[in-house]
């Protein structure tokens, strides 16, 4: 699986948690791809909600957001977030720009979540460097 995510803004959203702590290019990629995998299965329990509703376009609030912030406050970028979004539900649903918004806003505090709890890790590792294994290690303490 190709990870659709620029590593970069990822970076940039571990490195706002991580305080003093470095961040390995390691920790991005596995981070991204974490992302990627939530939001495919985000994307897909909306379209769940919008067929149920008789639509096939998928709007915020089939991802349960009734407001949407302005995409230029987020960090994650929105074309990444609209494939991300289509990876399981394919082209048969259109992602109208309100929920593209949603998604990526959902994700971005979802990396803020897990970004937090890596540097935790880190630290508790007494280690100087968030990498990969911590992103790992959330997983399997968590999900």
């Amino acid at each position: 699986m190709s990870v659709e995510l620029p590593f970069a803004p990822v970076d940039s959203i571990i490195r706002r948690n991580a305080g003093d702590l470095r961040v390995s290019a390691g920790a991005a990629e596995e981070l991204a791809r974490r992302i990627q995998l939530h939001g495919a299965d985000l994307a897909e329990d909306a379209a769940e909600v919008a067929t149920a509703d008789g639509r096939k376009t998928l709007m915020a609030s089939d991802f349960g957001v009734e407001a949407t912030i302005d995409k230029d406050e987020l960090e994650l970028p929105v074309a990444p977030v609209d494939r991300i979004a289509r990876l399981d539900i394919g082209d048969s649903y259109r992602v109208a720009m309100d929920a593209r918004v949603a998604l990526a806003d959902i994700l971005e505090d979802y990396a803020d979540n897990v970004a937090a709890a890596a540097a935790t890790l880190a630290r508790h590792a007494d280690r100087r460097t968030i990498k990969a294994e911590d992103i790992e290690t959330y997983f399997a303490l968590f999900e």
